[in-house]
């Protein structure tokens, strides 16, 4: 039997155990709550010595085409659009097919256009041939230099709201195996089609960097096919808010000493919900090939003689530029 004194102390041992735990609790309760560093976008405002133009490619993503594994379309050639416009075409492939690429500085929005893309549309009257590319933007939130930041912000161009144009568009390309075969693909909308092959390119269409998928899946937005046959196939211009578009903003600047392009406004930017996102400035650009279209006004009917003649609807860029620093030079 314990008698009082060992009653008494086994009470205060217990006692001090209790206000020890409570002394821990509360220690452990008034201990402030990690949180994580607020990281704040800082914009690389231009200098005296910024340049007008590309200044590095992080991506260079075709779809399948015609000029795919040629040397217009290969990261060789995308590299040749660092730093000036016009010494190199580069071809983005079928749908989807895009590059990325940024400047030495942030592109800032001031009034009017910002960005000029240079391209190769064909004007002329009855044979006008545009393969018009939606033009995405991204700031660098998190100031790392690396597109990471997501999601893109479509500069919405004058098809955007149009009926026809389909968002959320989804393609895959099927990977053929065999040289000669065309390329296949499924979209999201039930239809399937291919990238036909021509006489003209005869190496593979398939790009060669991922020759070991079976599949390339891409998506976007997604425009009206605008292709017409006659004595010669055309494929009209929209009228204006996208690349290598032989729009009257293209051609009206043909003759001008810095050569043609199509302009961009950075107040054009919208999210995925199609609301318009104020952007003071932007750091990063991506160019997609907005036509789904193998260049055949015969679809489907393959083997009409000139149903493999045109090759698919393909943008090819010669470039970018800032054009406040583009017009100042």
């Amino acid at each position: 039997m314990k008698n009082k004194f060992q009653v008494l102390a086994l009470s205060a041992v217990a006692l001090g155990s209790l206000l020890l735990d409570s002394c821990k609790k509360d220690s452990v309760a008034d201990e402030p709550t990690p949180t994580l560093p607020v990281v704040v976008y800082k914009p690389r405002l231009a200098t005296d010595t910024s340049k007008a133009y590309i200044s590095k490619i992080h991506d260079y993503l075709p779809a399948p085409g015609q000029f795919i594994n040629e040397p217009t379309g290969s990261m060789e050639n995308a590299l040749k659009l660092i730093g000036t416009a016009r010494a190199a075409l580069l071809s983005l492939g079928g749908y989807g097919g895009s590059v990325t690429f940024s400047f030495d500085h942030s592109i800032e929005n001031i009034e009017g256009a910002d960005l000029a893309i240079y391209g190769n549309p064909l004007t002329g009257n009855n044979s006008e041939l545009s393969e018009p590319a939606i033009v995405t933007v991204m700031q660098d939130l998190n100031n790392n230099g690396i597109p990471d930041d997501g999601p893109w912000l479509e500069l919405a161009g004058s098809e955007y709201n149009k009926p026809e144009t389909i968002k959320n568009y989804k393609v895959t390309y099927y990977n053929p195996k065999n040289l000669t075969d065309d390329i296949r693909w499924k979209d999201n909308q039930g239809k399937t089609g291919a990238v036909l092959r021509n006489n003209f390119h005869r190496k593979d269409y398939y790009p060669l960097w991922i020759a070991n998928q079976d599949s390339l899946t891409l998506t976007g937005t997604l425009l009206n096919n605008t292709l017409t046959d006659g004595s010669i196939i055309t494929n009209k211009p929209f009228e204006w808010g996208y690349a290598d578009n032989g729009s009257e903003d293209y051609k009206l600047l043909m003759t001008s000493a810095t050569g043609a392009y199509n302009s961009f406004d950075l107040s054009w930017a919208v999210n995925a919900a199609d609301v318009p996102v104020k952007l003071q400035y932007i750091d990063f650009v991506k160019v997609y090939t907005g036509q789904n279209s193998n260049g055949n006004p015969y679809e489907p009917v393959t083997n009409n003689p000139r149903s493999r003649f045109q090759g698919e609807i393909s943008t090819e860029i010669g470039g970018a530029a800032d054009i406040r620093i583009l017009k100042a030079k």
